[in-house]
């Protein structure tokens, strides 16, 4: 081909492609491939698009319930939730974007996971994130959650959609790698999901949306590779958003899926163009034909190279119903968006792209997709650590002392500075906001809706990845269990260091173990996801971060509860056994500046059980706030539900056998903390007949919370400690 670069290895390199690999696609072809053709491969055989790492071990997921309609595979997760609708949802990374320039990498972080979604022919009604940043005495930390903080704001606002949860953490190992994971969820009706395999032949492929540029190009090649030297030298190959286009392409598709315009459909997200003809064509079994000169550019003289390989954003591909393309043509004009006849599918299954009168691509389509590289990499398992003897450690520290380190501290310093940025009330569905277990968002009228959380302990996955796997699930579990929901199922982003590294490969395999043992032990089928390696720079890899979306339905949304105290007077109850196990723990990370010993253990007889048992109680108004106990352990839950509230607590001291540290700060799992106004209405009996660990720990009322034989902390001065570092941080960067 005219004008285009020689094939050399240094090329090839550059494309993210080993030399076996090169050897592998001269062997696919017959040929030395087109300067279009290496891109074409470089899009589809990257780590981002071809999971060519994991899909081995992905395979051992639970990912079949009877209420699931479509599992992984698509551009999102389906379930039905009765009453003829179904919830769709996913979440992704936008990690390298969002560290390279955070505002736009977040942003479409965002835009991405809601086409996603609206792809399937849902209408998105709510956004959720998981956010982790570096040290805050890093000089980029607060930079990166500003740009991220403005940029998921920016779009989620803008679109019209509620960001209603998530999470944000700070530890030292993501100074070099922010990690953005974007969730979306949408409304379907459960008999109208549109898929992406094309079907027919002689049908038009039909482009959709926004012009193409030249921003985004080796996006998803740039998002399968380490960082380094000149990180931030890579923006070009951030997208650009435009929010108010993309509401403007929900509509228009939705619209013309209404008028049955649609065979199939597929978001041009990574890999724009290559990845979402490919992908339509080989899951139909059918060939597609495109012609560039027909494609929408808004900068002159693109080239081939550069349309294929371009990720600009608020983009559609479809395949269109014969007859009504003048039709569908019509609704997208109306909307003012592009609508081009791209090409056709063919019964030749090979890809053929031309530009110009001439062929810049002819390719076999299926192994495009099926025949990319599987690598079932060398792994070796996380050593194992010992348990943590309470009396083994040195602290001088008071029980309050403690309490109040931690509340203030970064990762349990209220996070309002950041979610009073996002609307979370807009479409006036939004009934449990940010700031408690999870999200309860009401579906259409009501009397239905959705909880929604994401959560994940990257600490317990670095230190014994199967198990720290189970928690991430269990506790997601358990945040909706906590506001009365039923969990249904869940979605996952697997965020992890370089899999060439038998350690990482390592922590990789058993966190997707854990996640597999408690997804089935729980009845939480996982139905969508995303994995995202190579999070590293300089070789130095983040905290293994398997983040959990978790989904559940609640039938009747009043009788959905929060983790504030209610009333003065009542009892507070603990579900559950404590051990009093700080391996690992948020005392130990944050008072003693350890990280060490084995994290605690998940028993999912004992999650189940304990869980199921809370929502019934919640379900027959037997409980008057319900909060799980997680992070930081007992007396933090306590706290959090007095914050939430401004009513005090007057805790009755540990049991015998139980160390005071323990006992408040242990993070043993399947725990609760539930308050009622008399315990004799049937709870304790209830809970002896289920075999379900119960004990009075105290009672609400005043305004602190007492210890016996430590000061009182008071409610007020407490919130204040809780309220003051982001502010602070993000206003003054004083820490």
């Amino acid at each position: 081909m005219p004008n285009e670069p020689k094939i050399t290895p240094e090329l090839v390199a550059e494309h993210g492609l080993k030399p076996d690999e090169y050897e592998r696609i001269l062997k696919l072809i017959g040929r030395e491939p087109s300067f279009t053709e290496l891109g074409i491969f470089s899009a589809m055989w990257n780590e981002h698009c071809s999971y060519k790492s994991s899909r081995l071990h992905l395979k051992g997921l639970p990912t079949k319930a009877p209420w699931v309609i479509q599992g992984p595979g698509e551009n999102a997760g389906v379930i039905d939730i009765g009453n003829g609708l179904a919830a769709v949802f996913k979440m992704e990374s936008h990690n390298h974007p969002s560290y390279i320039e955070p505002h736009q990498g977040a942003g479409t972080g965002v835009g991405g996971i809601l086409r996603d979604v609206f792809t399937m022919g849902a209408r998105p009604i709510a956004a959720l994130n998981a956010l982790r940043f570096g040290d805050p005495t890093h000089p980029r930390t607060r930079h990166l959650v500003a740009g991220v903080v403005s940029g998921i704001g920016g779009y989620g606002n803008s679109f019209g959609v509620p960001t209603v949860g998530g999470l944000v953490g700070f530890h030292t190992r993501y100074d070099g790698n922010c990690l953005v994971n974007a969730m979306a969820v949408g409304l379907a009706e459960a008999d109208k999901i549109f898929y992406a395999a094309a079907t027919g032949v002689g049908l038009p492929v039909v482009y959709l949306g926004s012009k193409t540029g030249r921003d985004g190009i080796h996006g998803a090649t740039m998002a399968s590779a380490e960082f380094g030297e000149g990180a931030e030298e890579k923006r070009p190959t951030v997208q650009v958003g435009d929010p108010f286009a993309e509401k403007l392409l929900l509509e228009a598709c939705l619209e013309i899926m209404e008028a049955g315009c649609v065979v199939s459909i597929q978001d041009m997200g990574a890999a724009g163009l290559t990845c979402s003809a490919v992908e339509m064509g080989a899951k139909g079994d059918l060939g597609i034909e495109l012609n560039l000169d027909n494609v929408p550019c808004r900068e002159a003289g693109m080239s081939a190279y550069e349309m294929m390989l371009s990720e600009s954003q608020e983009r559609m591909l479809m395949v269109i119903a014969p007859g009504k393309e003048d039709e569908a043509e019509a609704i997208f004009r109306k909307w003012g968006l592009d609508f081009a006849i791209v090409g056709y599918t063919t019964d030749t299954l090979r890809f053929v792209v031309k530009h110009k009168g001439e062929t810049v691509a002819d390719l076999p389509i299926k192994e495009l997709g099926d025949e990319a590289p599987l690598y079932d990499r060398p792994w070796v398992e996380t050593p194992k650590q010992a348990p943590i003897d309470p009396a083994s450690l040195e602290v001088n520290h008071t029980i309050p002392g403690i309490l109040e380190r931690l509340i203030g501290s970064p990762d349990f310093a209220s996070k309002r500075w950041i979610w009073e940025q996002y609307d979370h009330l807009i479409l006036n569905n939004t009934v449990q906001r940010p700031g408690g277990d999870a999200a309860v968002v009401r579906v259409n009228e009501g009397p239905k809706a959705l909880a929604m959380t994401t959560d994940v302990t990257p600490r317990y996955c670095e230190a014994d990845p199967f198990e720290g796997g189970k928690q991430a699930v269990a506790e997601a579990w358990r945040n909706l269990v906590a506001v009365g929901a039923k969990p249904l199922a869940l979605t996952d982003n697997l965020n992890f260091g370089n899999p060439e590294k038998p350690e990482i490969m390592g922590q990789l395999v058993g966190c997707l173990k854990g996640i597999a043992e408690a997804a089935k032990a729980l009845d939480f089928p996982v139905v969508s996801g995303n994995v995202s390696l190579y999070n590293e720079t300089f070789g130095r890899a983040i905290l293994p971060t398997p983040t959990i979306g978790g989904v559940g339905v609640l039938d009747d949304v009043s009788k959905t509860i929060s983790l504030a105290f209610e009333n003065a007077g009542e009892a507070i109850l603990l579900i559950g056994e404590t051990k009093g196990w700080l391996g690992q723990s948020a005392f130990l990370a944050e008072i003693l500046d350890r990280e060490d010993g084995a994290p605690p253990p998940v028993d999912l007889a004992a999650e189940r059980r304990n869980g199921d048992f809370v929502r019934s109680l919640i379900e027959e108004g037997l409980v008057t706030a319900v909060h799980d106990v997680s992070d930081g352990g007992l007396l933090v839950a306590i706290a959090e539900m007095a914050l939430a509230s401004g009513i005090g607590a007057n805790l009755l001291a540990p049991p015998a056998g139980v160390s005071p540290l323990g006992w408040w700060f242990g993070e043993d799992q399947a725990r609760y903390v539930i308050t009622c106004g008399n315990p004799k209405n049937g709870i304790l009996k209830r809970a002896e007949e289920a075999g379900v660990p119960i004990q009075k720990i105290g009672a609400t009322g005043g305004d602190r919370i007492t210890v016996p034989g430590e000061r009182p902390m008071p409610v007020d001065a407490l919130r204040e400690r809780n309220e003051a570092w982001l502010p602070i941080y993000m206003g003054a960067g004083l820490i």
